[in-house]
């Protein structure tokens, strides 16, 4: 079988493009069975989205088709029931990015924050992500966010603190990066409308804008992916043969220059078109049912 051929193969031997959709398929499935580093996870099913209370029965249904597959995940809220999901997470031994939404609800703010705390000290903490592109919606003041930031370091000694956004908003705000113990880059090529054959190259640089300001501190890739379906943005098409190509390409980069990555995102989510549009409902690993769309995991 095709996947046996290619098993003991570096992903960087592989001319991908010469490959057929099935070969692809093939080397996604090897490389999902090895286990990514890591992929953002909201346990969300067809009908909702922010704002549902969920439940722990979701959190693990939903948490038991990734979990074979993963070494982390990455939360995004520690409220409406997302706080619950670390420690879940914990007893299939998965690590946790866990995620603080911040806005600009200064109320709903602190729930978040005492949320993370309690997560923290309870030991489901791998890094902390104190907002998620929050200075790039302009929903609170770099000021603002350095202090939610340093409140967390100071309830959560010894576990990695950082922030989530573009990676050029570490380039913008540089005390925001100064504040941070890690640094957490969003890397979207498709968002800044390039073409699949110049993706890799403009995430790498990207990914080198970051680093070039961190001071020495890790900067992990905290969201890159590709849709399937959609409108195209620029010269970015959504494609089911760009998608698989693109994460292909990300985890031959990662793979090679060691670079941790949390891949965007476990599951196709209708709820995001309403901010993104038709595009946004589309970046899932798996679709909405839970079913994987570039793999065959249930193959020997």
């Amino acid at each position: 079988m095709i996947r046996d051929y290619y098993r003991n193969r570096t992903l960087a031997s592989v001319d991908f493009s010469a490959l057929s959709i099935e070969e692809k398929k093939a080397l996604v499935t090897d490389r999902l069975k090895q286990k990514v580093h890591g992929i953002s996870f909201s346990p969300y099913v067809k009908g909702q989205g922010p704002g549902t209370q969920v439940t722990d029965s979701l959190i693990r249904e939903r948490l038991s088709i990734i979990s074979p597959y993963v070494e982390w995940i990455r939360t995004f809220s520690c409220s409406e029931g997302n706080e619950l999901i670390p420690a879940i997470a914990a007893e299939s031994g998965l690590k946790s990015l866990v995620g603080i939404w911040l806005d600009d609800d200064l109320e709903k703010n602190e729930e978040e924050i005492q949320g993370a705390i309690k997560v923290a000290q309870a030991g489901h903490a791998g890094m902390l992500a104190v907002g998620n592109e929050v200075l790039l919606r302009g929903e609170l003041s770099p000021d603002q966010l350095i202090a939610y930031i340093k409140r967390v370091q100071a309830a959560a000694p010894g576990v990695p603190v950082g922030y989530v956004d573009a990676y050029f908003e570490f380039v913008d705000y540089p005390q925001v990066t100064d504040a941070c113990d890690v640094i957490f880059a969003n890397c979207y090529p498709f968002w800044e409308g390039y073409p699949i054959e110049h993706a890799l190259v403009y995430m790498k640089d990207m990914y080198r804008r970051a680093k070039d300001v961190a001071k020495g501190k890790p900067v992990i890739v905290s969201e890159t992916g590709w849709p399937n379906l959609g409108t195209a943005e620029r010269a970015a098409i959504p494609s089911f043969d760009n998608a698989i190509s693109y994460f292909l390409n990300a985890y031959q980069w990662a793979d090679d220059e060691g670079i941790d990555l949390f891949y965007f995102s476990s599951f196709d989510e209708a709820w995001k078109v309403e901010d993104e549009g038709d595009v946004g409902a589309y970046w899932g690993l798996w679709d909405e049912q839970g079913e994987p769309k570039y793999a065959n995991l249930d193959s020997e």
